[in-house]
């Protein structure tokens, strides 16, 4: 699908928690654009800040100790980060929809399936009731759960993960997004249900245009689902590039780590990548590289600065001083 006109703009994004040990730095001047029927894979390793990134947007993250110090997220001539609460609310859920990562916990188990569904569609919409419960059950239809009347008067306990997780995605499609910001969707999921969510998720963006952000630490599922991926590391952005370009070409000694450490049927008998250390400590701020303690190419400049997002190609960034091509220092 071809992407159109830019609908997010995030720009030096900036969160802090302030906790008994400390202040963490969890998002450190993060910057990214999305455009209209864009899917966008967010990858990195635990504790990298892609869903903090993601729910800042949003001011999901709880305030205290969540703090957002800095940045922009320009979505509709509007700054996210700066509308009031009403303002707010009124683009969750209606033009930005949120699936968040546990189908288990992220329903209200004390209401029904009808009533939260039908709940965001009343909210945001002129609907009637009845208009409401037949778009919820709709909905239901379009996400592939069978018998949706009879679904919508179910307690979450009474469905399955798997069918827990659809209605997570048919609560984020009820008002028509133009965003779906997809939160480890399928974690917490059997590898069967995975896959049926993950084509569920590629037939609707086809259908409906929308864009979707979708967070994971699966390499292998974002190979199949996106155009764009951005990976993360320490809070910050340190590379993006088409899915096709990064996986053929990955440029920081991060992601060619965390796609060495992939088994490939194309790469029989080769050993897998293991990238030694461990992640950074997010209480310090960075002055330098955050990899640099794990990376095999560091030299002193990447531990005195912080290196910025350069392009190395079409739509092709990376955020290093090595030039992992001509094995030298990159002239940045």
């Amino acid at each position: 699908m071809t992407a159109g006109n830019t609908v997010l703009e995030v720009d030096d994004l900036t969160t802090r928690f302030h906790t008994q040990d400390g202040v963490v730095h969890a998002v450190n001047g993060v910057g990214f654009e999305l455009r209209a029927g864009e899917f966008l894979g967010v990858v990195g390793e635990s504790g990298s800040g892609k869903s903090v990134t993601m729910m800042s947007l949003l001011k999901l993250i709880p305030m205290p100790p969540g703090e957002i110090v800095g940045g922009t997220a320009k979505f509709e001539d509007d700054d996210l980060l700066q509308l009031a609460p009403d303002k707010l609310r009124a683009v969750r859920g209606a033009k930005i929809g949120f699936i968040f990562q546990d189908p288990m916990t992220s329903l209200n188990p004390v209401l029904t399936v009808g009533k939260q569904l039908t709940e965001s569609i009343l909210l945001h919409t002129d609907a009637t009731k009845q208009q409401a419960r037949a778009r919820a059950a709709g909905l239901l239809e379009l996400v592939g759960i069978p018998d949706p009347i009879q679904r919508l008067k179910n307690y979450p306990h009474e469905l399955s993960g798997g069918m827990r997780q659809r209605v997570m995605i048919a609560i984020a499609l009820a008002c028509d997004p133009k965003v779906i910001i997809a939160d480890e969707p399928t974690t917490a999921l059997d590898v069967t249900i995975q896959a049926q969510i993950i084509e569920t998720v590629r037939e609707l963006r086809e259908r409906l245009n929308t864009a979707v952000i979708w967070i994971t630490h699966d390499l292998g599922v974002i190979a199949g689902l996106a155009d764009r991926v951005m990976v993360m590391y320490g809070g910050k952005v340190v590379e993006t590039a088409p899915v096709k370009q990064l996986y053929a070409e990955p440029q920081h000694p991060y992601t060619q780590g965390l796609l060495g450490s992939l088994p490939r049927l194309d790469q029989k008998g080769q050993q897998l990548v293991n990238i030694k250390g461990q992640p950074p400590s997010l209480y310090s701020e960075p002055t330098g590289c955050s990899f640099a303690p794990r990376c095999p190419h560091a030299f002193e400049r990447c531990l005195n600065e912080v290196p910025p997002l350069v392009e190395v190609g079409h739509e092709h960034a990376v955020a290093c001083f090595w030039n992992t091509e001509t094995g030298a220092p990159r002239d940045v």
